[in-house]
């Protein structure tokens, strides 16, 4: 075994190693930042001024475009600053800090999405008492809740983390700091980690994944014993469209990193789900949902109008 010692920084190998290439996927990601911050910010600030979008389910939307904001931002900085830089190392603190917001936001995610699909049953199961059930006090508590329990969690890994110690390499095959890249790198026993990630991750993401396929089929359910038609199934997959694409998107990639063992996926194929849930989800959380989504489309037009009608005010023309 090598001297084990206290690691003070680690080494990112990023996304590739061929510096030609490195340009175009900064290019790339930038646009593909700047895209996230756009377009959640927008929904999100329609969402705070718009009245008629003060109710649970805009919320709630508001609060996943707010978490893909800071989800992105907790990695895509970082790989754009190393694309462009030949020191892509990473202190210690640093790394910790990254790995722990990471699952903080992802676990919210997590929760968020049940809660938004608990939001969509008693919206169209209990259309008469919704308004009396999604109170404001109860959609604070479980935003509230998503939140304070996520970093909770995120907390046990990066302290259960922190307390490994490092021994021979500091090269990480990832271009973010991860729990599973930094156990390959610990030194010791470090079964109880990765027990934690498989048993603990996997039961929270399978829960709150097997909670927002329940709200789902009690809705479908719901409609086809109502009206017992086709058009019933359609209305059904049709409301929950939108919800359902982003769900499939957030677990897909979950699930192949997470859920299964560490030794049953290489670091490339980590890579590449983790570009898919750190970039190209929260992309396409706000495309999905604006073009789905009648009120936020008017809201929108709305709010652009007013931006023209502003600046005609500003310079009128001669």
């Amino acid at each position: 075994m090598g001297n084990v010692t206290t690691a003070t920084e680690f080494l990112l190998l990023g996304l590739t190693s061929v510096r030609r290439l490195q340009p175009i996927f900064f290019v790339m990601f930038l646009v593909v930042y700047l895209i996230i911050l756009a377009g959640n910010g927008a929904i999100l600030g329609i969402v705070i001024v718009d009245p008629k979008l003060h109710s649970p389910m805009y919320f709630f939307l508001g609060n996943l475009s707010c978490l893909d904001i800071c989800y992105s931002s907790v990695t895509l900085p970082k790989v754009l600053m190393n694309l462009l830089s030949s020191c892509k190392s990473i202190s210690f603190l640093g790394c910790i800090a990254q790995l722990h917001f990471f699952h903080f936001l992802g676990c919210t995610e997590a929760v968020l999405l049940a809660v938004m699909a608990f939001d969509r049953f008693v919206a169209i199961c209990n259309p008469l008492r919704y308004t009396t059930i999604m109170q404001p006090q109860l959609c604070a508590f479980l935003a509230a809740g998503a939140w304070t329990a996520s970093f909770l969690y995120a907390l046990m890994h990066s302290v259960m983390t922190a307390r490994l110690s490092f021994c021979g390499s500091r090269k990480l095959n990832h271009f973010l700091c991860d729990v599973k890249p930094l156990l390959e790198l610990a030194c010791g026993d470090t079964l109880l980690n990765q027990w934690l990630l498989s048993v603990v991750t996997g039961s929270l993401s399978m829960g709150a994944f097997v909670l927002t396929l329940l709200s789902y089929f009690y809705i479908i359910g719901f409609l086809l014993c109502k009206n017992r038609s086709c058009r019933a199934l359609r209305k059904a997959l049709s409301t929950c469209a939108s919800h359902f694409m982003v769900v499939c998107l957030f677990y897909g990639p979950v699930g192949f990193t997470y859920i299964r063992l560490a030794s049953a996926t290489s670091m490339s194929e980590d890579r590449m789900v983790a570009i898919i849930y750190s970039a190209v989800t929260p992309v396409l959380n706000p495309l999905i949902y604006t073009l789905r989504n009648k009120d936020v489309v008017r809201a929108l037009k709305v709010f652009r109008r007013k931006r023209l009608s502003d600046c005609r005010h500003k310079h009128p023309q001669d």
